[in-house]
């Protein structure tokens, strides 16, 4: 166990050296109801089949502005021990002339850590690949003839893996991950056409964090606090901190902050002596389980960053669904 652990945080201590210039991950308000989209050992972790479609509009009413698809499916492939978790997500990311197409399989290892089974530590790992794809003809250049920009679409396709860990029981849970370990490499430009290059349109190496804990309020309500904390390096860190209800473990409602925080001393600060503002967005939430195996999310994000002037918010919507018999599905709900 000790030389897991310390092979685990090695590989995530390693990937922190590596930085690269490119565009931010995918950001989603309701990570919070299916983790795998943020730390690939989250995989299995409801021991139940679970698929997940979500889509989100961000900063609505500004042209160009990102929109974002995902489906995702991961369940546990040996229902007696639960120690496999297997799993499979699909993102779709478009912003203006640029789009991202990633498909990734999640294998996590789950190890029973007490003999009631209220404690698992999970080790993950993802590996996919990305098809990033730029439209020239979506640009309006000022020069008709400027040859650093495609006349048409190109695309190239990446191969990628990510690594993660995870603990939870019954109260608290904490998980770190590494995204996009190859992604960010910049050994070579991504685009290549007429003799010239392009910078890297694609994500950036991140380092996550999450965590979370849930109280008993009352009978038939419970508060579920939780943060995320996502690091990449270059930009601020982004801090998410939100907070749910539980009422009767079927309708959850809360709300949101996601903002940066100065944790490291940026080249942008040194060079110019200048900072980003930390400022982005709160949101309301909420989960509804219509039935025992489907729930429904919904999700706004208001902005109070500068974009605020020139857009209407974010939506985000989420559709969740358990398979199996029901003489196989767990006993207790699973609130993380």
């Amino acid at each position: 166990m000790k030389h897991i652990i310390k092979s685990a945080v090695l590989v995530i201590g390693m990937g922190m050296v590596w930085q690269a210039r490119a565009q931010q991950n995918i950001q989603f308000t309701q990570y919070i109801f299916n983790s795998m989209s943020v730390n690939p050992a989250y995989t299995g972790y409801k021991e139940e089949w679970f698929g997940q479609l979500g889509l989100r509009s961000q900063w609505v009413g500004l042209e160009g502005a990102p929109q974002t698809g995902l489906l995702s499916i991961d369940g546990i492939v040996d229902p007696l021990n639960k120690r496999h978790g297997v799993g499979l997500q699909i993102t779709a990311d478009k912003l203006g002339p640029q789009s991202a197409t990633s498909a990734y399989a999640n294998y996590a290892f789950r190890l029973r850590l007490n003999e009631e089974d209220t404690q698992r530590l999970s080790f993950g790992i993802g590996a996919g690949v990305t098809q990033y794809s730029l439209d020239g003809a979506i640009l309006d250049p000022i020069d008709g003839s400027d040859q650093v920009v495609p006349a048409g679409k190109i695309s190239n396709w990446v191969p990628d893996i990510r690594f993660g860990v995870y603990y939870y029981n019954p109260r608290w849970y904490a998980g770190v991950s590494l995204m996009d370990l190859l992604s960010g490499d910049q050994s070579n430009n991504i685009f290549r056409w007429d003799n010239t290059t392009t910078d890297n349109i694609r994500r950036k190496r991140h380092l996550y964090f999450i965590g979370g804990a849930l109280f008993d309020l009352s009978q038939g309500l419970k508060l579920r606090p939780s943060l995320l904390v996502k690091e990449d390096f270059q930009g601020p860190t982004s801090l998410d901190l939100n907070a749910m209800f539980i009422f009767g473990e079927r309708f959850w409602l809360g709300a949101g902050w996601r903002t940066g925080v100065t944790v490291f001393e940026r080249t942008y600060n040194r060079v110019s002596g200048n900072s980003l503002s930390g400022r982005n967005s709160f949101s309301a939430v909420t989960q509804l389980y219509v039935t025992d195996a489907l729930r429904i999310g919904y999700s706004y994000d208001y902005i109070v960053s500068r974009l605020s002037n020139v857009q209407n918010g974010s939506h985000e919507v989420t559709l969740g669904i358990t398979f199996g018999a029901k003489g196989q599905r767990i006993l207790s709900p699973r609130f993380f």
